[in-house]
């Protein structure tokens, strides 16, 4: 049953959380991404995927222009700038969703920010960078709070957890009283459980068996299982663009325990498993 977890307005755009599945279209514009890297990484490229993503049904586009797969190395500060303003700004003109940023740099948000970009999208939780909760304050957009330990290039040597749930639990708690002590009203948080940074393939299953837990942190909920491992490991399936179906049955299991926000690459058929899934499990 639907539970009214309060709205946020981004861009015009109402998001009433509860009310109905929301979708993130991933829109990375690197060249070693795990799954799309390369594809468009130039800015027609990206324009074009941007607009093919809202017309299949993106309710937010999210732009990055760092890699975070396991083992990615961080590009220079110059060379994400580079990859991602001219991305945003050109979205920002031509599309009225709002536009995310994934960055962890504090830089790279104000700039897109300034660019057209309406929420910053951090997988270290503004860990990596100690101006991120400061900035993110000062331009009075909302936040996207992800659980990782390490970097990518560490995190799947940094898996070993005495109580996955309560740790993760604990870690995001701790990082949402640090965004409201920096003054990041709690209405624009957002939390991510973060399947697939630092978690084994049990411990993926695990979160999303137990994601309806997430809800005691009081903040719309992010999941981003699309074309993940774990689901390429249950399928035997090496090629991520091959994991479509997969993603829909983990993206199916996160919307029956209420998840708000879904992270995707496919978001056509994404769309459909929305749409369907709401239909059984919000009434």
């Amino acid at each position: 049953m639907t539970k009214d977890r309060g709205e946020l307005t981004i861009r015009g755009r109402r998001f009433k959380w509860g009310e109905r599945t929301y979708l993130m279209g991933i829109l990375n514009v690197t060249p070693d991404s795990f799954s799309d890297g390369g594809e468009f990484n130039t800015l027609d490229a990206a324009l074009k995927q941007g607009q093919f993503l809202v017309e299949a049904g993106a309710d937010i586009l999210d732009v990055g222009g760092q890699s975070t797969r396991p083992g990615a190395t961080e590009v220079p500060l110059e060379e994400e700038l580079a990859r991602v303003v001219p991305v945003v700004r050109a979205l920002s003109e031509t599309l009225s969703v709002p536009i995310s940023v994934d960055t962890t740099r504090a830089e790279v948000a104000r700039a897109a920010v300034e660019a057209g970009a309406s929420l910053v999208n951090d997988i270290s939780a503004a860990t990596f960078d100690p101006q991120m909760l400061s900035v993110v304050a000062e331009l009075g957009v909302p936040l996207i709070l992800m659980h990782i330990r390490g970097t990518p290039q560490t995190m799947q040597q940094l898996t070993d957890y005495k109580d996955l749930i309560a740790e993760i639990l604990q870690f995001l708690d701790s990082r949402i009283q640090a965004a409201q002590a920096a003054g990041i009203p709690r209405k624009h948080l957002l939390v991510d459980p973060g399947i697939g940074f630092a978690k084994t393939f049990s411990q993926n299953l695990e979160i999303l068996r137990r994601l309806g837990e997430f809800h005691t942190l009081n903040c719309p909920l992010l999941v981003g299982p699309s074309r993940k491992s774990f689901i390429g490991h249950i399928l035997n399936q090496p090629n991520p663009k091959a994991r479509v179906w997969g993603t829909a049955a983990a993206c199916c299991a996160a919307i029956a325990a209420g998840a708000d926000l879904l992270r995707v690459h496919d978001v056509q058929q994404m769309q459909e498993v929305c749409r369907v899934a709401d239909a059984i499990f919000r009434f």
